[in-house]
């Protein structure tokens, strides 16, 4: 042993299985060694043939020493440039019982709904609060940024614009810049023009289908949009604002003024800045607009006893079902940030919300008549928090000397382009802060700040609205916001939710296609560092080096695993990186002469977001077969390509594919895209299966995503955040994607198709830290174990079960399918059943009927050890064995342990029971699920009913019982 180096290295932490487990594996699946598995695993064609060029792998220990130093170099001002950014307090009692706590960020989507009802009533929570303060009637569950539900919500009304030949979508020039440049990106390919102007000024006729307004709007201001919004009616077209979520507690809601949707961003509601996200933006219309609502809806139902129980509503509006038809490719949203907003809310009520509001507000006033004292001229006539300063004679020099005094005493405003300055407070102003803004504006035309004038200005101000402005409505009236203002009334509402949902904490979540691999606690840690996470996306370059230094590293090894010249981290989820490379590729197409190469080639087995992305980059699909063996079809391929080669803009190919399989023929699929004129855009789904074996440009791509929630740790947060970053090729890296702010650097990008330059920028720590701990052999060994681990369970069980796909020489990539349609036919049972039945074992389902009906879809990962893997295994034949004893006549067809399941421990402690199989096969079927129970906290939920019966906020629970219809 090499004394110089710690013996505790990172990669034995992440992998589960130790060499003796290995040994096992590879003996129980017929292999000598690892070699033979790979070789026998991945084309010998497509394998690298060098290591990855990544620096060598650090102890924990060390890698945190080394990011303190990073972290060093980030200036944390304060930060007065506003935006859509501020600073703001997390409790901590939802820092460390939420945002830190695995319990909460390891979950997965809430597809499961009965061992999700924790997440469920938190977004039930968040979704109350977007509809009382916007004063709308159903919100969604979150959206990804501001800028992506702007365009969200005008893509849902020119889907449903009663003028068929209306295509303008009017933007007010006072909207975000951030906000204007994503609605750019989205709309030009779908063919809607945008109109940006005067909203004061606007022209509105029948060409406009809708418009868009700030409010308050970018420089602060607030306006009255009544008129316009009446006008607007009388033209059909659809009306959108977006507010500022913590001013609504003041102002007159969006939904009282006429709008048909609100959007815009909750994380002044307790999430840091963490320089752009991730953050939950919200999205909020009228109830007539349910059925088209982009993103998931988190809806009341009952279960099977008729107990309350919350489940996502309207599925079906999802791209996963809607494919090419979808009018929304919305996946991922930003769970784990929405789930906190709304614990803001719960912990400050409404009263403390009117409380942090009503003092920004009276601190802005202050802060008002203290500068128009000293001379300078305020223009905002009407505002929240955000002043807009005018300095008058000398300006340049003046704005020089603030600049100066300001950098010098670390405060950062907003510099307009004409000269004058917007100062946007927050939380966290006080009278100190509020003093030091004051020092450094009197500093610059020689005058001396009186303290008791500023004293006395704050004990006399009030808030004095125009009735036009002040809201009168009250909101957040339930029990729930008005219960747990105290931190352990909090903290046990919080751990009482926690209990009710299985995550990474209690048992291996093998959804296959999703990657629930361990989402280590150091690489977690720096995220809360105030360095990172205080840090206003738009503050000076010159303060962030940290960061830039962590781009561009991160950026730097994703280029080198995936072969690629260059990377953008962007899009803030997998479906945005989808999205954005496609984007690129039509740039691509554009710049060459060809825009009309719009036609996308796609597997049918594909993810249901690469239609949805395709359809939303203004491209047509078409859909290629797959054969038997569960492979893309050449010849099919090569009849679709040929009938479509003048207009042939991309591929998008899944590698290994979503069947699980190195598919032999991929080079030769690429080459004939390529022949053809078309560019090859890979899914990064399943790149876990890829990291320093193969690439994507090692098999002919041009360009990907990766999923970093996925295959670089980034936890899943019960359904994001998530980061979709995309590496391209030399000729397609200049269309990178831009941002209005920030100069990236790129040539011809494409416009943001994220509000932030950076998209998420707050987590990529995590990935960082990943791989700087893995280095090149850790990430290697760690895909080898990725498949080590699918391998040894279609070994395990693949004679009970039948596996679907597997590839040329018998074995299947990272993950594997499961065909569990025979048991309908032999039993009555259906996949969901054993999905259900799982949950008693104290497991999460595998993904069920994708990419095939009937079939559950399982992917291990690297992280699992052999005993977890033995362990559900075990559940699984256990299963197979209750679902024999109903074909054999054992057991009930319809009374058994399977169409009952889950088991609630209320159902079994009840008096009476009148099942033909007893309490403790239906909740103890195992030795282990005596020592390590989870207890679903209900029973088989009614999704139907939910749906015929929507309820989406806070609502007495009697409204939900089945007698109450």
């Amino acid at each position: 042993m090499n004394i110089f180096e710690h013996p505790d290295n990172f990669v034995n932490r992440h992998i589960g299985p130790d060499q003796n487990d290995v040994s096992e594996m590879l003996k129980t699946i017929g292999v000598d060694n690892f070699d033979q598995l790979i070789n026998e695993t991945i084309p010998a064609s497509i394998k690298l043939n060098s290591n990855l060029k990544l620096s060598e792998p650090v102890t924990e220990y060390r890698f945190i020493e080394n990011l303190k130093k990073i972290a060093g170099k980030n200036k944390v001002f304060k930060s007065y440039i506003g935006m859509g950014y501020y600073n703001t307090i997390t409790p901590a009692v939802i820092q460390r019982n939420i945002l830190e706590n695995p319990g909460w960020y390891t979950q997965y989507t809430p597809y499961q709904a009965e061992i999700s009802q924790g997440r469920l009533e938190a977004l039930i929570n968040f979704q109350t609060v977007i509809a009382d303060l916007t004063g709308l009637e159903i919100a969604n569950a979150s959206l990804l940024d501001e800028g992506t539900a702007a365009a969200e919500a005008m893509i849902m009304f020119h889907t449903i614009r009663k003028e068929k030949e209306a295509h303008q979508f009017f933007v007010s020039e006072e909207c975000f810049p951030q906000t204007i440049e994503v609605l750019k990106t989205r709309s030009k390919p779908l063919g809607i023009e945008l109109v940006i102007g005067d909203h004061k000024k606007a022209g509105l006729n029948k060409s406009i289908f809708g418009l868009l307004v700030q409010y308050p709007s970018d420089s602060g201001e607030i306006y009255d949009y009544s008129d316009l919004f009446k006008e607007a009616k009388k033209n059909n077209i659809y009306t959108v604002t977006a507010a500022d979520l913590l001013s609504l507690c003041l102002l007159t809601p969006p939904g009282e003024f006429g709008a048909d949707c609100a959007v815009g961003n909750s994380q002044r509601f307790g999430i840091p800045m963490g320089y752009g996200g991730p953050h939950a933006a919200y999205f909020s219309t009228k109830d007539e607009y349910k059925r088209y609502i982009p993103g998931r809806i988190i809806g009341a139902s009952i279960d099977l006893n008729k107990k309350l129980a919350y489940r996502m509503a309207l599925g079906t509006r999802e791209q996963h079902i809607r494919r090419e038809k979808a009018t929304s490719n919305i996946c991922t949203a930003q769970v784990l940030l929405a789930i906190m907003a709304g614990m803001y809310a719960v912990y400050h009520g409404p009263n403390g919300l009117k409380r942090i509001a009503g003092k920004i507000h009276k601190l802005a006033k202050v802060l008002d008549k203290s500068l128009r004292n000293l001379g300078y001229e305020q223009i905002n006539k009407n505002y929240f928090d955000t002043l807009h300063i005018h300095l008058g004679d000398n300006s340049i020099q003046k704005l020089t000397r603030i600049v100066e005094n300001a950098t010098k005493n670390e405060m950062n405003f907003r510099y307009f382009k004409d000269g004058s300055i917007g100062i946007s407070l927050n939380e966290s102003t006080d009278y100190s802060n509020i003093l030091d803004i004051i020092s450094v504006f009197a500093s610059a035309v020689n005058k001396k700040v009186d303290e008791n004038t500023i004293r006395n200005l704050g004990e006399n101000v009030t808030i004095d609205y125009p009735a036009s402005f002040a809201r009168t409505t009250e909101f957040l009236q339930f029990p729930v916001f008005n219960s747990y203002h105290s931190e352990t009334e909090m903290m046990r509402y919080i751990k009482s939710l926690e209990n009710k949902d299985l995550s990474l904490m209690h048992s291996m979540i093998s959804l296959g296609s999703c990657t629930m691999k361990l989402n280590a606690t150091t690489e977690m840690l720096g995220i809360t560092w105030p360095q990172f996470s205080k840090i206003h996306p738009f503050a000076p370059v010159e303060q962030v080096k940290g960061y830039r230094q962590i781009f561009d590293e991160l950026e730097k090894d994703l280029s080198e695993i995936t072969g690629f010249k260059a990377v953008s981290l962007q899009p803030n989820s997998g479906a945005q990186g989808e999205y954005t490379g496609l984007m690129v590729i039509r740039e691509y197409h554009i710049s060459r002469g060809e825009g009309h190469r719009n036609v996308v080639v796609i597997p049918a087995s594909a993810h249901g977001t690469n239609p949805a992305s395709a359809a939303m980059a203004g491209m047509k699909v078409v859909v290629v077969n797959s054969t038997a063996e569960g492979n893309i079809d050449i010849d099919d391929l090569k009849k679709k390509v040929e009938q479509n080669k003048n207009n042939l803009g991309a591929l998008m190919i899944t590698y290994p594919s979503t069947h699980g399989v190195f598919e032999e023929d991929v080079k030769e699929i690429c080459s004939i895209i390529h022949q053809n004129g078309g560019q090859v855009y890979m899914d990064g789904a399943n790149m876990n299966a890829q990291v320093g074996l193969t690439s994507p440009a090692m098999i002919g791509a041009d360009i990907c995503h990766l999923n970093l929630h996925k295959t670089f740790c980034i936890p899943h947060g019960g359904g994001g955040p998530g980061v979709g970053p995309i590496a391209a090729s030399e000729h397609l890296a200049q269309f990178l994607p831009n941002h209005p702010i920030i100069d990236l650097g790129h040539e011809k990008g494409i416009h943001s198709v994220s509000s932030a330059p950076w998209g998420s920028a707050g987590i990529l720590v995590i990935s960082y830290a990943y791989i700087k701990m893995m280095g090149s052999s850790g990430l290697t060994k760690a895909t080898m174990n990725a498949i080590l681990n699918a391998n040894y369970l279609q070994a395990k069980l693949g004679s009970t079960f039948n596996v679907l796909y597997s590839g040329k020489r018998g074995r299947v990539g990272h993950e594997l399918i499961f065909d569990m349609r025979n048991f309908k036919d032999s039993a009555q049972i259906d996949v969901e059943d054993i999905a259900k039945r799982l949950m008693d074992y104290g497991y999460h389902a595998p993904t069920v009927s994708f990419p095939v009906h009937g079939t559950l879809m399982i992917e291990p990962t690297e992280s699992e050890s052999k005993s977890e893997l033995d362990r559900f295994c075990e559940a699984l034949l256990s299963i197979r064995e209750e679902i024999r004893e109903i074909e054999t006549g054992i057991a009930d067809p319809i009374d058994n342990v399977l169409k009952n399941s889950p088991h609630t421990a209320e159902s079994v402690i009840s008096g009476d029971w009148n099942h033909p199989y007893s309490r403790e096969k239906a909740v103890f079927p195992t030795a282990w699920t005596r020592v390590r129970k989870f207890w679903p906290a209900v029973g088989r939920i009614n999704n139907a009913y939910g749906d015929r019966n929507l309820v989406c906020t806070c609502a007495p629970v009697s409204s939900y019982s089945e007698e109450s219809v």
